[in-house]
């Protein structure tokens, strides 16, 4: 899972890194498949990704059988009613109602699932998102549930990075080809774009998942790269380069 990270964290278009993540976590939580939702479990809206060798039989739902799934039975009513995102099962969060519910119905005959482990994001406001793992036979055991709490905090920075990547995109156009000109990787870039927005070193790290001795040594190799030698200077030369938003495109 650690190399699956790394490259995660160092994949320049954002909408690879969860599909990169989906392939790998399963089996690290006891799982055999996945779907993840990046914005609020509920019926009614929002995108559900998936695996590719699940993708077809998810293409072929009805708007019914695919609101189940973005509700993510009982999840979210579990996880709205407080501001707890502990990884939990839904036999464990549901009881003797889990096996008889209509998603249970709905994953047993999509993906031949009998269980499922809920892994949302750990920030404690906001909408509930995160991904769903199943599999088949018994339940999840509480050293894989113990497992799914250790790679929250991964899968949180992996999200951040992604929104990051995607303002990037958003607000700086060809901003990703000429980082890629100057030698900034994508976790380069992402740390240089919450300079201009006056961050702290340790702001940064607790925005990034990450301590504020690594975003030092980040801020070190982008001086560096771009031939500076403090913050000022570096956002200004950034802005130049067409490597962050102008003051005037920020706003």
């Amino acid at each position: 899972m650690l190399s699956v990270a790394v490259a995660a964290l160092n994949e320049s278009e954002p909408e690879r890194l969860w599909p990169l993540l989906a392939e790998a976590l399963p089996a690290l939580c006891g799982g055999e498949t996945l779907i993840y939702k990046l914005d609020e479990w509920n019926a009614s809206s929002g995108t559900v990704g998936m695996p590719a060798a699940v993708a077809d039989d998810f293409a072929r739902l009805d708007a019914e059988s695919l609101g189940l799934l973005r509700e993510g039975y009982p999840f979210a009513s579990l996880y709205t009613a407080g501001r707890d995102r502990t990884p939990v099962t839904a036999r464990r969060a549901a009881g003797r109602a889990w096996s008889t519910s209509p998603t249970a119905r709905l994953i047993g005959g999509l993906m031949d699932a009998d269980h499922v482990l809920a892994i949302p994001l750990p920030k404690a406001g906001g909408p509930v998102t995160g991904c769903m793992v199943y599999r088949s036979g018994g339940d999840f055991t509480d050293d894989q549930v113990r497992a799914a709490r250790e790679v929250q905090p991964l899968l949180a920075a992996v999200d951040r990075q992604r929104q990051l990547l995607e303002r990037l995109r958003r607000s700086a156009g060809t901003a990703r080809d000429r980082a890629a000109d100057t030698g900034l990787t994508p976790r380069e870039t992402t740390v240089l774009l919450l300079l201009t927005d006056a961050l702290t070193a340790d702001a940064i790290g607790r925005r990034l998942g990450i301590s504020d001795r690594t975003v030092h040594k980040h801020v070190e190799k982008i001086y560096r790269k771009l031939g500076t030698r403090d913050r000022i200077s570096t956002v200004l030369r950034a802005q130049r380069l067409g490597l962050v938003p102008a003051p005037s495109a920020r706003r």
